[in-house]
């Protein structure tokens, strides 16, 4: 079953012959290898490139090593990487004229000096290179240094619900709660039973990412790591901090975890896509708050796996859908926050900051989105809204509700819409 994934594919089609090396990046399982060698090599296909003239090869296959005289078992038990020399002259033998090629490279950190071999393609006016790669390295942030200014990441993230929605064979509703339950990786999707799917999202955490972090960063304290990534999968949307999760060390765990050893954990999760941090920025002044901020997780059912489904809140798994589909359409998210000075009943003056979900920049543009799970009333509708009007700009103003309602703009102009259409259309933003 071919899953729809036409946002990666529109930008593989529009970085087509750059220049550059399309470095497609991601936390591990979201479908990068997929994307490459089936969905970009059929549209290439599709639009008359002579098969011949593009070039899939898996640094993990032991068929494809074969054709270079590689063997795959060999390779691992001596811990080896594949030699550049017998890569480089299967492609010789493969580039016969000056037709350009299309180079679709999967695992490339198996190949021993990649980068210095994938930079000297560059030079060749007829090679577009595309590369996946599922080690440490390429699930880290800072990949794209490797290739001296020569990358253009694609970052994959696990499924957006519209594309869970061309699998789901329910209605969008009953769609939603699933995909706000177990997740967006397309192996945990396609699994037809709940006990299905939490037994792949545990041996994934267990056998793959855990694993990944530590391996990369060599961490010895394996026990305060995954306590942290509980306590962050207990916290998700909530405001916190390396201090404050010191604290919750202390008392919860009497641990003396000290705050540098949550920061460099913190920034392992990150690099390696399991979670994104999103910054409180003051809108009125314009700058950045150094703490508190939000953490979310980049596929909730990875998330709902850590604390073995206990706390299904659809609040905060709401709002962590939000987050992660305005970053997918790739918009910068902070979370923003409104000083404000106003008067109380008794006549006295009260400072208060208060906060708007996300503040999501692309470009010169800019809106601002409210998480509602419910407005059942006038006075939270009022309470959600507050606000919005304190902010002094024309920027767009959205309020995203679970609740049924058509889409509509209220006397100040601010957009109600349900999370639904939300999800599912793109033209609300």
């Amino acid at each position: 079953m071919e899953i729809n994934r036409d946002h990666y594919l529109n930008q593989l089609i529009s970085r087509k012959q750059n220049g550059l090396i399309k470095v497609i990046t991601g936390i591990r399982r979201c479908g990068k290898s997929y994307l490459l060698n089936t969905i970009f090599y059929n549209y290439l296909v599709s639009i008359g490139v002579n098969e011949d003239h593009i070039i899939r090869f898996a640094f993990d296959s032991a068929e494809d090593l074969s054709l270079i005289g590689e063997d795959l078992i060999r390779l691992k038990s001596e811990n080896k990487k594949v030699d550049p020399s017998k890569f480089m002259a299967y492609i010789r033998e493969k580039v016969v004229d000056d037709g350009m090629y299309f180079l679709l490279l999967d695992e490339i950190q198996e190949l021993n000096a990649f980068e210095s071999v994938l930079n000297s393609y560059l030079r060749r006016s007829n090679m577009d290179i595309y590369v996946t790669g599922s080690n440490a390295k390429f699930l880290s942030s800072d990949i794209i240094t490797e290739f001296e200014g020569r990358g253009d990441d694609v970052h994959l993230y696990p499924l957006s619900y519209s594309e869970f929605m061309t699998v789901w064979e329910g209605d969008r509703y009953e769609g939603l709660t699933q995909y706000m339950l177990y997740g967006g990786i397309p192996l945990v999707v396609l699994r037809r039973t709940p006990q299905e799917k939490i037994a792949l999202l545990n041996t994934l955490f267990k056998e793959i990412y855990i694993k990944d972090i530590v391996s990369r960063n060599k961490v010895r304290k394996v026990g305060e790591l995954e306590d942290l990534l509980n306590i962050l999968s207990s916290s998700v949307g909530s405001l916190t901090n390396p201090e404050k999760i010191k604290n919750t060390f202390k008392t919860v765990k009497k641990s003396s975890i000290t705050t540098a050893t949550i920061l460099r954990f913190l920034g392992y999760f990150e690099d390696s896509f399991l979670i994104e941090e999103a910054k409180r920025y003051d809108i009125k002044g314009r700058g950045y708050i150094e703490t508190p901020s939000k953490f979310y997780f980049s596929d909730l059912g990875l998330r709902n796996a850590r604390i073995n489904f206990r706390q299904f809140e659809p609040n905060h798994s709401m709002e962590n859908v939000i987050y992660n589909e305005l970053r997918m359409r790739g918009y910068n998210v902070d979370v923003g926050v409104v000083p404000v000075v106003e008067k109380t009943k008794d006549g006295s003056v009260k400072r208060l900051s208060l906060e708007v979900d996300f503040v999501c920049n692309l470009g010169s543009s800019r809106v601002y989105i409210q998480s509602a799970y419910s407005l059942p009333n006038e006075e939270k509708r009022i309470q959600e809204t507050h606000s919005f009007k304190k902010i002094d700009d024309s920027f767009r103003k959205i309020i995203v509700t679970k609740d049924l309602v058509s889409p509509w703009y209220d006397e100040n102009g601010i957009l109600t819409v349900n999370i639904y259409d939300f999800l599912l259309g793109d033209d609300f933003i």
